[in-house]
């Protein structure tokens, strides 16, 4: 196949992977660095540590009011992976004799590896990648600490029943964790009105910097620290916080606050525009839930008969990034475990998801260079 010239401007479609940081983060580290005291400790009451203290505690003001929660819930992480990890150590060590941990089998690998770290039950979804609410509640035992439950799907999309779950949790006394990484960019979440105990959070999935990220704790709930050495973030989390990038993800919460449901109505917009697409185009379809159940900005497309990495190496040599949801296009050579799970064809697909700086073009250029890749492979088979 050929290796024609990308055009001026590449088109970005992978926010599901990370999100380009947003102009408001962008604008609010530069002048936290280009202002005087940007080494006060946050933890000390002399005048510099006092001015970063205070910085810390509106980007935490600005987050919180983004997820709809009080500030004293937000701990600050390194990332989504880390609040996972704090979620279920924390969880587990809470009482040595529930560690049991339950789990949907189409899960982020970082809630799967940490489950896997002890006793734990995986329950299966259906062909669009939904739990049952009454199997994974069945999978409750008198020793299980934690159920693990993601807001939206990482891969195809789809929405998981959240509220329903929670709310059941609740009434059997066992902590529910909430990943909401993929969603949260696109979703009122409203956590104070939810009541999960745990919700974790990646800042550079919402255009805030990488390195960052939130475990959201309900009100009242104690869980031991997975970071411990000092008494940063009301001791839930050791280690001095990272004043300038927290201070941009406190700029891109406020910019959600502003503008998250917009967005959302736009992306979905957009990801129609592509589900339409592939309902017309033959051997492709689209994977998961239906748009009603399905996040707004991500969708995930079969494409029968041709492998992946083709075609992601001909969208990128036309100036198109898109991710394959076939992990073995990664780091992995391991067919994807989500698409697996869902019974689908789990080597062959391509995830597209549109975020902040997507323009109505991008995806019209990504639909014209995907059907001409589509035909060169398809000729070369033939």
């Amino acid at each position: 196949m050929g290796e024609p010239s990308p055009p001026d401007g590449r088109v970005y479609l992978d926010h599901a992977s990370t999100s380009p940081l947003r102009p408001a983060a962008r604008r609010a580290v530069i002048e936290w660095l280009d202002g005087p005291g940007v080494a006060g400790d946050p933890g000390r009451i002399h005048h510099d540590g006092l001015r970063s203290r205070v910085a810390l505690e509106q980007a935490r003001e600005q987050v919180a009011d983004w997820l709809g929660c009080r500030p004293r819930s937000i701990v600050f992480t390194s990332g989504a992976t880390e609040s996972i990890a704090a979620a279920t150590w924390g969880a587990r060590e809470r009482d040595p004799v529930r560690r049991h941990v339950v789990l949907g089998a189409v899960e982020h690998s970082a809630v799967r590896q940490w489950a896997e770290r002890g006793p734990h039950t995986v329950v299966g979804v259906d062909r669009t990648g939904r739990v049952d609410v009454d199997e994974l509640l069945g999978a409750v035992r008198d020793d299980t600490a934690l159920v693990h439950l993601q807001w939206g799907n990482h891969e195809v999309g789809t929405l998981q029943p959240v509220h329903e779950v929670v709310a059941a949790c609740r009434e059997r006394g066992v902590l529910v964790h909430i990943d909401a990484a993929q969603a949260a960019a696109h979703t009122a979440l409203q956590l104070g009105d939810l009541g999960a105990d745990l919700v974790s959070i990646s800042g550079h999935k919402v255009g805030g910097p990488a390195g960052t990220g939130v475990l959201a704790v309900r009100t009242g709930l104690r869980v031991p620290p997975l970071l411990v050495g000092g008494d940063q973030e009301r001791a839930r989390r050791a280690g001095m916080e990272n004043v300038p990038a927290l201070v941009g993800l406190g700029a891109a919460a406020a910019d959600l606050t502003e503008s998250g449901a917009e967005l959302a109505d736009v992306a979905r917009r957009r990801t129609g525009r592509i589900r339409d697409w592939a309902a017309r185009t033959d051997g492709v379809e689209v994977l998961g839930a239906d748009a009603d159940g399905a996040l707004p900005h991500l969708v995930c497309l079969g494409i029968a008969d041709v492998e992946p990495q083709p075609v992601l190496l001909g969208l990128d040599a036309r100036g198109v990034s898109v991710h394959s949801g076939s992990s073995c296009s990664s780091e992995s050579l391991e067919p994807s475990p989500v698409l697996a799970a869902m019974g689908v064809d789990a080597e062959r697909s391509l995830r597209i998801s549109v975020g902040w700086s997507t323009a109505d073009d991008d995806v019209e250029r990504f639909l014209g260079a995907t059907a001409a890749v589509l035909d060169e492979l398809r000729s070369l088979r033939a």
